[in-house]
């Protein structure tokens, strides 16, 4: 556990370096990025094996950084941030792996995308708000330039919208903080000495700095109605970007929502339940809906972010030991599956086909001519819909029981979003990748010779599908870690917080 700190560490170290090793060759930008990754998903592993699963936070670092503040540099570790380290590493692997391509300004993209994933490593380990919220911040800029810089569609757009969002967000969150630390007299920014402060403040102004927390967050979790940015920000993205805005970017919001907005503020949990409840099922029906009848198959994919993460945010408006674990899990999950749909849409298709529209991708049977890509989409898409045997499938599963024990009815209208994730994915594969060819094409454009599935690409696609797939035969994996930590002092005043 101790080595975890170097996961942050080694990625700046590693931005650095892949924009040295840029000036001199795009082969050895890739090389430094692709070994950082490894190295760190290396270290998160090691962690996994040798971690004991308790309930409260495990010391990594803690030194004071800004003493006059009470603000310390405090990294620590549980069961939920390990589990998402964890993705993060193999997102940050995957996510280079289908990047390969790149060949404009190589280090450059490779020293942000490190960039991004170390401030993603220190959100995940920072146990004091105030690190935290620096982290985050680190973050959100790499985001706006991988775009900007390689994107496609709309990508300036696209890149300035996700911003916006993202500091609109986070400027919420900051002042949500410095509100329980004024109003509460508090002695410093760690979450235990912030949660007291904020027990000391009246309920009224917990109801308001709740709300300006968890929304601060939760704009970058894609809620509804603050997700536009997101189907915008993921088309426009590059594939690796794309992969990670969907692996793990937008787990930075839920995972903020949980380990800094509900074990803060829990006395006014019990207000906003109802709200971020049904805000997170309209956000499954409603960006499933979306999902079924866009054209753009990336957009498909992108609605499908947005609604599957509706699932986590229920879990955690529902607010007891059972939905929680589900969020967690499906955090994991959809990370790996979002992440290995957008690999297959942008790289395997849109940079061979150059088209992503489905009318015209209903043309090619994609079946024959990708056969690889098709395998892949087919599990993939399977596995997004909630299959058994697949990790959306405990996720989901977990989610819905904890949602039943708070609202029968809530549970069965989020059940409907898994039929309507059904139905986009289904569609999405029919028309794709089993289209019927049109009888005016000539013979030779159905066996055009499309570029072969490269060894990142292949290498990429089997490290999501196996863990999706491992996931999903043993979610005890990840759950044995989750649920001990759910029984911390911090998270036993939220189970008492909200209405059960």
């Amino acid at each position: 556990m101790n080595l975890l700190p170097f996961t942050i560490y080694l990625s700046f170290a590693g931005a650095v370096l892949s924009l040295l090793a840029g000036m001199r060759s795009a082969a050895m930008a890739r090389g430094v990025a692709l070994v950082t990754a490894l190295f760190c998903w290396g270290i998160t592993l090691y962690a996994a094996c040798n971690f004991t699963p308790a309930r409260d936070l495990q010391n990594l670092v803690d030194v004071a950084w800004i003493p006059e503040m009470g603000i310390r540099y405090h990294l620590a570790a549980d069961g939920i941030s390990l589990t998402l380290v964890v993705l993060t590493g193999l997102a940050a692997t995957a996510g280079i792996l289908f990047s390969w391509n790149i060949e404009e300004r190589v280090g450059e993209f490779f020293a942000f995308y490190l960039a991004l994933i170390g401030g993603v490593y220190g959100v995940f380990l920072s146990a004091d708000a105030f690190l935290f919220f620096v982290f985050y911040e680190i973050a959100i800029v790499p985001k706006y330039f991988l775009i900007a810089n390689w994107g496609s569609t709309n990508r300036q757009y696209g890149a300035m919208k996700l911003a916006l969002y993202s500091f609109a967000g986070s400027a919420m969150v900051l002042v949500g903080l410095l509100w329980i630390y004024a109003a509460g007299h508090a002695s410093g920014f760690g979450l235990p000495e912030l949660a007291r402060a904020a027990a000391t403040t009246s309920h009224t102004d917990q109801i308001f700095i709740f709300g300006l927390i968890f929304t601060g967050f939760a704009v970058l979790a894609g809620m509804f109605p603050f997700h536009t940015w997101a189907p915008t920000g993921h088309v426009a993205a590059p594939t690796g970007a794309s992969m990670l805005l969907a692996g793990v970017v937008m787990k930075l919001g839920a995972y903020g929502c949980l380990r800094v907005a509900m074990p803060l503020v829990p006395g006014a949990l019990e207000f906003w339940q109802p709200v971020i409840a049904w805000l997170a099922v309209a956000g499954i029906i409603y960006a499933g809906l979306v999902a079924l009848v866009q054209d753009d198959f990336k957009f498909v994919i992108g609605y499908s972010s947005v609604s599957h993460m509706g699932f986590v945010l229920l879990g955690l408006a529902a607010a007891n030991p059972t939905a929680v674990a589900g969020a967690v899990l499906q955090m994991f999950s959809h990370g790996v599956i979002a992440g290995l749909l957008f690999a297959v849409v942008g790289r395997m298709v849109y940079e061979r086909t150059h088209t992503r529209q489905l009318e015209d991708l209903r043309k090619l049977p994609l079946h024959r001519l990708m056969p690889f890509a098709c395998v892949v989409f087919v599990l993939a898409g399977l596995a997004s819909m909630g299959m058994p045997g697949f990790s959306g499938f405990p996720a989901e599963l977990t989610i819905l029981i904890g949602v039943w024990k708070s609202s029968k009815i809530l549970a069965i209208l989020a059940a409907s979003g898994v039929l309507i994730a059904a139905a986009f994915t289904l569609r999405a594969i029919q028309v794709a990748f089993f289209g019927q060819a049109n009888p005016a094409t000539p013979a030779t454009a159905l066996h055009h010779p499309y570029a072969p599935v490269t060894w990142p690409e292949r290498t990429g696609a089997f490290l999501l599908l196996a863990a999706t797939l491992v996931v999903g035969l043993k979610p005890d994996l990840l759950l044995n870690w989750i649920v001990p930590s759910l029984n911390s002092p911090l998270m036993q005043a939220v189970w008492r917080g909200g209405a059960q």
